[in-house]
């Protein structure tokens, strides 16, 4: 290995937005320690909201004094092992899923938190904070069964598309919100027997008429007045899952005036919960390992957005493409 630093991205501020808040920084390669690998990232996973949120200071989990390293999962080649690890060697490839490591070309990191697979692409990358995210959410947040009506909202996004197919398997009718007839294509084709286009469509008006009984199981990524159209559509019990907001992520949290919440839901004896990845861990190995097989029997289609980018330089923009909701799976960047 002949280069002797690398680049790397970091919140140098808090600011109201990521661009704002970011810059590239050039610092030595390290060596690892006994217990470490050394990696070269090949692909970064872009996850807009926590990006946003984190550089804003709104994450009530994390309290980070900038300057602080961004980005959460990567996938790469191990170029170099320390003196005590013994399962993995130069040329393998490695999953990595925590905060700080995605968004830089080289990460040293204790190799017990890595993830072997079988090779370095987007896909296998998406299913691992991605993927589990969905899966966990479903199943554990959201107690799905099988033959219920489960709606999942920004349906062709990363999580939203892997929630799609997972709902799907286990024997339920899926309902998928979109913003464009590209991406209600996309849903049909992932096994949504509606793909309501937000944008042309009534959504409200479509789920009264079309499921006059209400929906059982709802994942909602959007919040704001999709969340609000939620809520009054669910069913008797019917369970909605809060895996994000993406709606409010680039502006101040809208103040909302009207009844509360519970008016909504006793009478129906529904639920909502919140749902965090990071306060499920107990349930990410399996989860893991069950999407890998799916992936790998194809039985799960993991979809990565066309889009092009390349470089630490580009991610900033690939922030505001997945913030715009124009994208259709998952975003990553490529180094």
């Amino acid at each position: 290995m002949t280069a002797k630093t690398y680049k790397k991205l970091i919140a140098n501020k808090h600011a109201a937005n990521f661009k704002l808040a970011i810059e590239v920084i050039d610092i030595p390669i390290p060596e690892p320690a006994s217990n470490e690998i050394l990696i070269r990232n090949k692909f970064a996973g872009v996850n807009a909201g926590f990006d946003t949120l984190i550089c804003r200071g709104d994450i009530s989990y994390i309290k980070l004094a900038p300057p602080f390293d961004l980005g959460v999962e990567a996938v790469g080649e191990v170029i170099a092992v320390g003196s005590d690890v013994k399962h993995l060697l130069p040329g393998d490839n490695v999953v990595t899923i925590y905060r700080g490591g995605g968004y830089r070309e080289y990460q040293c990191v204790d190799a017990n938190i890595t993830f072997k697979v079988p090779e370095a692409t987007p896909e296998v990358l998406t299913l691992m904070p991605t993927g589990v995210s969905a899966l966990v959410a479903l199943e554990q947040a959201g107690e799905m069964t099988s033959n219920e009506v489960v709606l999942v909202t920004a349906a062709a996004g990363g999580t939203g598309h892997i929630a799609v197919q997972l709902a799907k398997l286990a024997g339920n009718r899926v309902i998928g919100t979109c913003s464009s007839e590209a991406k209600a294509q996309l849903l049909k084709e992932l096994g949504c027997e509606r793909a309501i286009n937000y944008r042309s469509e009534d959504l409200n008006q479509v789920l009264k008429k079309e499921y006059p009984n209400g929906i059982n199981l709802i994942f909602d990524c959007v919040g704001k007045t999709i969340f609000d159209t939620c809520v009054e559509n669910l069913a008797v019990r019917g369970r909605l899952v809060i895996v994000g907001f993406i709606s409010e992520y680039g502006n101040d949290f809208e103040k909302v005036t009207q009844p509360r919440i519970y008016h909504q839901l006793f009478w129906k004896a529904a639920s909502i919960k919140g749902f965090l990845m990071p306060l499920y861990q107990d349930y990410a190995a399996e989860a893991r390992e069950r999407l890998l097989n799916l992936f790998y029997d194809k039985k799960l289609k993991v979809v990565v957005d066309p889009t092009q980018f390349k470089g630490l330089e580009s991610i900033p923009n690939a922030v505001e493409y997945m913030l715009s909701g124009q994208n259709c799976g998952k975003v990553v960047v490529r180094y």
